[in-house]
């Protein structure tokens, strides 16, 4: 019961630190976290991923009460980034072990693959401009995060042994 009740924890505080800190970064920088190439800070979190299931549900339904409280959410965004992020966080813990010099440089391209051609294709359907072009700015908005700020925190928690004393 007590691991049950871990995970339920962990997955609810990175829910509710992927939506505050896109709703903080929107209001400190107005729609930065909501157009096609966006370098939307939250998403660093994803590596967390690599650390506990718990992250699965978390960055998931994050990512759902953020585009349901957006007013710049795209109207199937709810639906289409939510499950960008699920599959990248399934994915992520999947491939957790899968590192080159102990860094997992697969797993981090995940959620710029997955939002890339979910989100590409939502912003194909509701703005235009080609499936290509939006998938490309989309990705790149990701790799940007995921391989700065998300590479930051994921090497301060295993260098530091966070990982370990908050995940277990």
């Amino acid at each position: 019961m007590r691991k049950h009740t871990r995970i339920l924890v962990h997955g609810a505080i990175i829910a509710a630190l992927y939506a505050v800190l896109t709703h903080m970064q929107n209001i400190l920088l107005p729609n930065s976290a909501s157009m096609a190439i966006q370098f939307r800070a939250s998403e660093a979190l994803c590596v967390l991923a690599f650390f506990t299931p718990a992250a699965i549900p978390g960055l998931s339904l994050g990512c759902l009460v953020f585009n349901l409280t957006s007013g710049a959410a795209l109207r199937l965004d709810f639906l289409v980034g939510t499950l960008a992020s699920f599959l990248a966080a399934i994915g992520m813990w999947q491939s957790r072990n899968w590192t080159l010099k102990g860094y997992p440089l697969f797993g981090m391209l995940l959620p710029a693959l997955t939002n890339a051609i979910l989100v590409g294709w939502e912003l194909n359907v509701y703005i235009g401009g080609g499936f290509a072009i939006n998938a490309l700015y989309v990705a790149i908005g990701e790799l940007a995060v995921l391989y700065t700020l998300g590479w930051l925190l994921y090497r301060t928690m295993t260098k530091t042994g966070m990982a370990r004393r908050i995940f277990g």
